[in-house]
């Protein structure tokens, strides 16, 4: 029998095999973000506030740079606009909630909760609980990235300010980007904006990433849409065929 516990904790299993891999980039980001120039009180309190990885790896490389607020929020908001899709992909599950406790889930939302998540909710049918599940996986990224940044936090201390920390932001990019690369309107996203951030590098007030960004979303949102139009096109000629 299915209940709020069992679900829960559901949702906790779901989500173990990825937190092995998460607790070396939240150990990453304390270290990184005490070498850019936060303390130990500013970086915890990122964690906390913003809870997204990939935005608050780009948030502590533009703080150690003369970079205006403005510019690393707009930053932050484009680098988390996937949230919105994953959000209207989740809503429909969880509607019937009350909006306190959508908007909890909501603060929840990660890529790594939503991704055990939107599988359980396609293979579990109509689940009483089953908000329960995305309670569990969410709040055990949450935990774990908490930790794992405070574990940054000590070991940064101990590193030397000498050690070339700020290497390791594009090898962790890297690494976060590379295993999403599973289609052209994804690659060409990432190449458009990898190409554009190099020619727009010199743009004051590093508005080179805002406009990378956007070259890349426009890139990949244009592909997609050339190829659900090839797979109409090519669907209704193979309807024809049937026909005749």
């Amino acid at each position: 029998m299915t209940t709020a516990r069992s679900e829960f904790f559901k949702g906790i299993k779901a989500e173990l095999p990825i937190l092995i891999a998460v607790i070396p980039f939240g150990m990453i980001y304390g270290v990184l973000s005490l070498d850019a120039g936060l303390s130990a009180i500013q970086t915890q309190a990122m964690s906390v506030i913003v809870f997204a990885g990939s935005a608050q790896f780009i948030m502590a490389q533009l703080f150690a740079t003369p970079t205006p607020a403005l510019v690393i929020i707009i930053t932050a908001l484009l680098v988390n606009l996937r949230h919105a899709l994953y959000s209207a992909s989740v809503y429909p599950y969880i509607k019937h909630l009350p909006f306190s406790l959508r908007s909890g889930l909501a603060y929840l939302l990660t890529d790594e909760a939503y991704a055990v998540s939107i599988i359980h909710y396609n293979q579990s049918g109509k689940v009483k609980y089953r908000h329960w599940f995305f309670l569990g996986a969410g709040l055990a990224m949450w935990s774990t990235w908490q930790l794992s940044t405070a574990a940054g936090i000590l070991i940064g201390s101990l590193i030397p300010t000498s050690w070339p920390l700020e290497f390791f932001i594009p090898l962790t990019f890297i690494a976060l980007v590379v295993p999403s690369l599973k289609d052209w309107p994804s690659l060409a996203a990432s190449l458009t904006g990898g190409l554009v951030s190099v020619v727009a590098f010199g743009l004051p007030f590093r508005l080179g990433l805002i406009v990378a960004a956007f070259a890349g979303i426009g890139a990949g949102l244009f592909l997609e849409e050339f190829g659900q139009r090839a797979l109409k096109i090519r669907r209704a000629q193979h309807r024809g065929d049937m026909i005749e």
